[in-house]
């Protein structure tokens, strides 16, 4: 599991090295995010970047750092049997805490809808990491369900009562 993580690590470092950004990457414990041991934080350091250059990894609603996390699960990942496979969360300045944050206030909302009204609610598209973080919120509750509908880019995520 080490060789698979230091290997992300490397492959961030590489990518930032031809944006032609100069930036260390760190590798965070797995289980101070997730419960999940086959998911890996990789958190780049901004304390070399400039704000300009941090704006332009993160991109409008983080954008930017969802294209390289997707790349970075899909490249990594590559050459790994599929039961080995590692998930990555590319994390910078902190987004992808706030984001958690603020996806469970928002679903914790819709959740109270949803009990009041007994009415599924569709989500607007949310990308793929996001849908699973809320499937993932949801799947311990004995009264609410989640699937996801539609393709992508226009996937959405539905919150429905048992």
């Amino acid at each position: 599991m080490e060789r698979k993580v230091h290997s992300g690590k490397i492959w961030l470092e590489t990518l930032l090295m031809l944006m032609g950004l100069e930036a260390q990457v760190k590798i965070q414990d797995q289980n101070s995010h997730s419960d999940d041991s086959s998911e890996s934080w990789l958190t780049i350091d901004k304390t070399q970047l400039t704000p300009q250059q941090t704006d332009i990894l993160l991109r409008e609603q983080g954008a930017g750092i969802d294209a390289i996390q997707y790349l970075a699960n899909i490249f990594i990942n590559l050459s790994v049997e599929l039961g080995e496979r590692q998930r990555y969360t590319v994390e910078l300045d902190g987004y992808r805490l706030k984001r958690q944050e603020e996806l469970a206030a928002w679903v914790h909302r819709v959740i109270q809808q949803v009990r009041r009204t007994k009415e599924e609610v569709e989500m607007p598209p949310l990308s793929s990491a996001e849908r699973r973080q809320i499937h993932n919120l949801l799947k311990d509750m004995e009264d609410m369900e989640t699937e996801s509908r539609g393709q992508e880019p226009d996937r959405r995520l539905v919150i429905k009562p048992r």
